[in-house]
């Protein structure tokens, strides 16, 4: 719902405390099954390459699901979305523990897979678009890059917690991960209820025969502002090769780790997890200091795409634990410089009625490469070795840094992270007021693209 008429609008600090609290609470429930995963699902009785088919469905189903859902944020409320999100998650996660006692097999697991990945398709447009547009309705005159690491920071230190606790409690049983993780979401959905309202947008009701058309809109609004911007489109494609490889990279290094220690303890994989979440952290702190000065966004794009390449290939062709988790850890590292970086870029972009439809717009490209990433390099990982896919895959993942490099190319005011010509997220005395310059920008570039569609 919106603040009712008349309510003191929260101040930014608030706002940004919301945020870090929400997306900490929630990446806390999410990553209690993260370390495990791979485990459980291989123990419920599927082989290497079903237990990616069951992730390549996740993934599709963020494709399916993320312009629907962006719909929801962008008329019933970015309110409405999270809560939805928590629900189908909590669901979704109880019915894997379900599947698992019955030993349901491979195609029941994709389906639940699918209906777990509609719970966070009603996430992932919808806080970031909460968040931009209530620092907005505020005045903000902060560094959004900077926001972004931050809460990057606050979710990896949820990951870290999260992956631990669910590790250990793994080698109890790799089901109790699963429960604690419905549980939290109970939890969560209550802060949610008390704390997220919509400020900056209103919510406008949608009848379910309107919902084909609203669908249609998104999509062409999503193409529009999202993909039909060159610069976006770029980051979009180099997300595809980054997100894909690291969806399966993520899993895959469970088993792989585990084989090069020749170990089998599960609480190994959550230590490993919990390295990755301070990882990730790291690359955070990168931002942090970079938004300080008058940089360029694509220079650490493009640093970080290198250093994640040259990591991946020194991680499948590693003889020794201790050579290939450090490999890994650089390539995490580098998510927590591109991440925050390439949603600060977006937003500065994207006016405030479409934020919503084009994050997820965003995430359904990078689902198109998950889905690839996670049944080839399986199909690859099972036929020939885990660590020959992932050298292929930090090859194929090489391909962002030409990407990044045309981005750079076209320069412009979103490419600045601070300074004179910083654009909306500036340090200067500028500020927010620009939003409404880039936003304008964007809206004169676009409009004939849109008349055209209608």
């Amino acid at each position: 719902m919106s603040l009712a008429a008349g309510a003191p609008i929260p101040s930014s600090s608030r706002t940004i405390s919301g945020y870090y609290t929400l997306a900490g609470l929630y990446t806390l429930s999410a990553a209690a099954i993260w370390g495990v995963n791979t485990l459980f699902l291989l123990d419920a009785g599927l082989s290497f390459f079903e237990v990616f088919v069951a992730n390549a469905a996740f993934s599709l189903g963020t494709v399916l699901f993320e312009i629907p859902t962006g719909v929801v944020a962008d008329t019933l409320g970015r309110r409405m979305s999270f809560l939805l999100s928590v629900s189908v998650l909590g669901l979704s996660t109880l019915a894997y523990v379900g599947l698992a006692e019955i030993d349901a097999g491979v195609i029941a697991f994709s389906a639940a897979s699918m209906v777990m990945a509609l719970g966070f398709t009603f996430y992932s447009g919808a806080m970031e678009a909460w968040l931009v547009d209530a620092l907005a309705a505020t005045g903000y005159r902060g560094i959004l890059d900077r926001v972004f690491a931050r809460g990057s920071q606050v979710t990896s230190a949820a990951m870290l917690v999260g992956t631990i606790g669910g590790g250990f409690l793994g080698q109890i049983d790799l089901s109790i991960p699963y429960v604690l993780r419905s549980i939290l979401l109970v939890a969560v959905f209550v802060v949610a209820f008390v704390v997220m309202h919509d400020v900056g947008f209103t919510p406008r009701p949608v009848s379910a025969g309107q919902l084909p058309a609203e669908i249609a809109k998104s999509a062409r609004a999503g193409v529009a502002f999202g993909w039909g911007q060159r610069p976006l489109r770029l980051l979009m494609l180099a997300s595809a090769l980054q997100l894909g490889f690291l969806s399966w990279a993520f899993y895959a290094s469970q088993p792989y780790l585990l084989d090069l220690l020749e170990s089998d303890a599960v609480w190994v994989v959550g230590v490993v997890a919990a390295a990755i979440a301070l990882s990730t952290m790291a690359g955070n702190q990168i931002v942090s200091i970079a938004a300080r000065r008058c940089g360029r966004r694509t220079t650490l794009l493009l640093i970080a795409a290198v250093v994640q390449t040259a990591a991946a290939v020194v991680l499948g062709v590693a003889d020794s634990f201790w050579v290939a988790l450090p490999a890994l850890l650089l390539v995490t590292a580098g998510l927590g410089v591109t991440s925050p970086v390439r949603q600060a870029y977006l937003h500065q972009l994207v006016p405030s009625e479409q934020r919503a439809t084009v994050v997820s717009f965003d995430s359904m490209v990078s689902g198109a490469g998950g889905v690839g990433a996670q049944v080839g390099l399986g199909a690859l990982g099972e036929a020939r070795s885990v660590g020959s896919a992932f050298v292929v895959g930090g090859l194929a993942m090489a391909g962002a840094i030409p990407l990044f490099a045309a981005v750079r190319r076209r320069s412009g005011p979103a490419d600045q992270i601070a300074g004179s010509r910083g654009g909306v997220e500036s340090s200067c005395p500028h500020g927010l007021p620009a939003v409404a310059t880039v936003d304008a920008i964007a809206l004169e570039e676009q409009e004939p693209a849109l008349a055209a569609r209608a």
